[in-house]
């Protein structure tokens, strides 16, 4: 990802995660450097007809001399938690009384089991980064301001082609680091509002002191 720089030297997350701040969904960066990240849809292309494809084409490109600024985009591919799922099917099948469903449940639940042994279910995330560099240090406020300028303006060039967009909020922005740093804990122990608070507390409060 554009944000995470892995050293080469050992180096805890914290250093190696350039963040100062994470407000409001906004990341603020070193420099003066703020980003908010839109989590998007995606198109089929393949599934579209030339001339629909000629004319998505035509849309993008209209959509990016619009914006008139860079923009980052990420694809994320993630190996989803299927133990939820499996618990979820385990409760319905005993609590099922009627004996065809039961049948049905039960078969169901076995090719589940029997899919995921052999295979990994992935979904794929698309993300778009909104960057915004101040000339110097600015009011949050006026921050906000403009980077929700531009965010509307992408926002509406990607509906125009059929993509929704939303922004991710402060805690899915953390949970979006978390996740590429540490897989496996983010699987066991995911991110909450309180835990987010207390990485507030005990990071970002104290760097900004410090500045």
């Amino acid at each position: 990802m554009f944000l995470l720089q892995k050293s080469k030297t050992k180096a805890s997350s914290r250093d190696q995660i350039d963040i100062k701040s994470v407000k409001d969904g906004v990341l603020r960066l070193p420099g003066n450097h703020y980003r908010v990240v839109l989590q998007v849809s995606s198109v089929n292309f393949e599934l579209k007809s030339e001339d629909e494809r000629d004319a998505l084409i035509d849309t993008y490109e209209s959509f990016l001399n619009s914006v008139g600024n860079p923009l980052q985009i990420l694809i994320r591919t993630r190996e989803i938690d299927m133990d939820k799922y499996l618990s979820e099917l385990d409760e319905r099948l005993s609590g099922e009384v009627e004996a065809i469903y039961r049948q049905q449940l039960s078969n169901y639940n076995v090719f589940i089991r029997s899919l995921i042994t052999t295979n990994k279910i992935l979904t794929r995330h698309f993300y778009v980064i909104v960057p915004y560099n101040a000339p110097h240090r600015t009011d949050f406020e006026l921050v906000q301001e403009q980077l929700g300028q531009i965010v509307d303006i992408v926002s509406k060039g990607l509906a125009r082609m059929g993509v929704h967009s939303r922004e991710l909020s402060s805690l899915e922005v953390l949970d979006l680091f978390y996740s590429f740093y540490s897989p496996v804990q983010a699987k066991i122990q995911p991110l909450t509002e309180q835990t987010m608070q207390l990485i507030h507390s005990s990071y970002i409060q104290k760097e900004e002191t410090h500045e």
